[in-house]
C-alpha cells in the first residue's frame, strides 16, 4: 500500500486551535489575534502546516519589524506557537528559530532572520518552474491591484480623525500592511527567479517527476511529487527539491538507497519507482 508520509496532514488552523486549548485565558486573546494574522498571511486556516518553510516565516518576521514597532512582542506570541507544533511532531523542523529580530544602535528593530540580506549582498536565486512563475505574476498582479482599493479604505477611514477608536482604520491599515510584504515577497521571486526545465526522463529523480520510496526502516512506501518551492502542497504530496528527502533523492535511479538527516534522526530510503 502507497501512502503519503505527511505527518498527520494537520491544518494550520487545526494546530493552531490545539495550541490556544492549553493556554490560559488571560494569554489566549492577545495570542489568538497575532497568530490569526501569521495564519492570514501565510494563506489561511486550510494550510497545511507542514508546508510552511523556514523562509517563510524569516519573511514575515522581517515585514512585522518594518512595519510595527511592538514586533518583538508579537513575533513571541508566532514563536511559542512554532515551538509548540514542533513539540508535538507537527512539523519536521523547529521553524521557530527562523524568527530572529534585534536592535540597531538608535533603538529600532532590525530583522536578522535566515532570510535577511545585507546591503549589496548578492541575493540568492529563486528556482522555479515556467508554471509557478506565470502563477507568481498572477498572483503579484492581483495582489497590487487589492492593495489599491485597501488604500482607498485607508482614506477613507482616516476622515474619521479620532484615530484611538476607529476600527475600520486600523484594520484597514493592517490589511496594507500584509499586503505591502506579500507584495514584496513576490517580487523578489520574481527578480531573482530562475527557471529550470521539468525533468521529462524517468531514469533519474528530478522536477516534475513522481517517486516511490520505501522506508527500509519501516518499510513502509511514500510517494511524493518533486516540485519548486511555490508548489508544494504537503497534504497532495508535494515536496521541494530543496526540501531534505526532495534534495536527497534528486539525480537518484530505481534501486538506489540514501539517507536523510532530520531533526528526530536519520531516515533511510530506497528509491524504487519513478514516474512523470
Amino acid at each position: 500500500m502507497v501512502i503519503n508520509n505527511t505527518n498527520e496532514n494537520i491544518t494550520l488552523g487545526e494546530a493552531v486551535s490545539k495550541y490556544l486549548a492549553i493556554l490560559p485565558d488571560e494569554k489566549k486573546n492577545a495570542t489568538q489575534q497575532e497568530i490569526n494574522n501569521f495564519m492570514r498571511w501565510y494563506g489561511g486556516r486550510e494550510k497545511p502546516l507542514e508546508a510552511l518553510e523556514g523562509a517563510a516565516v524569516g519573511n514575515y518576521a522581517e515585514r512585522l519589524a518594518r512595519t510595527d514597532a511592538a514586533c518583538n512582542q508579537k513575533l513571541e506570541l508566532v514563536k511559542g506557537f512554532l515551538t509548540y507544533a514542533y513539540k508535538q511532531h507537527w512539523c519536521k523542523e523547529n521553524l521557530s528559530v527562523s524568527i530572529r529580530v534585534v536592535k540597531k544602535s538608535n533603538g529600532k528593530t532590525k530583522p536578522a532572520s535566515a532570510a535577511s540580506k545585507k546591503k549589496g549582498q548578492k541575493k540568492e536565486p529563486s528556482y522555479m518552474t515556467q508554471k509557478a512563475y506565470d502563477d507568481i505574476g498572477v498572483e503579484l498582479k492581483t495582489l497590487q491591484e487589492k492593495r489599491l482599493v485597501v488604500i482607498e479604505d485607508v482614506k477613507r477611514a482616516a476622515a474619521d480623525k479620532d484615530f484611538k477608536e476607529n476600527a475600520p482604520y486600523h484594520a484597514a491599515r493592517e490589511q496594507k500592511s500584509m499586503l505591502d510584504g506579500k507584495i514584496m515577497e513576490l517580487d523578489e521571486m520574481i527578480t531573482t527567479a530562475v527557471i529550470i526545465q521539468e525533468n521529462v526522463s524517468t531514469d533519474t529523480a528530478g522536477l516534475g517527476t513522481t517517486v516511490v520510496l520505501q522506508d527500509l526502516d519501516s518499510t513502509r512506501e511514500c510517494r511524493y511529487s518533486l516540485v519548486g518551492p511555490r508548489e508544494v502542497n504537503a497534504a497532495k504530496g508535494k515536496i521541494s527539491t530543496v526540501s531534505p528527502v526532495g534534495k536527497a533523492v534528486l539525480g537518484k535511479c530505481v534501486g538506489d538507497t540514501f539517507e536523510v538527516t532530520v531533526p528526530s534522526g536519520k531516515l533511510h530510503f530506497e528509491l524504487k519507482e519513478i514516474l512523470h
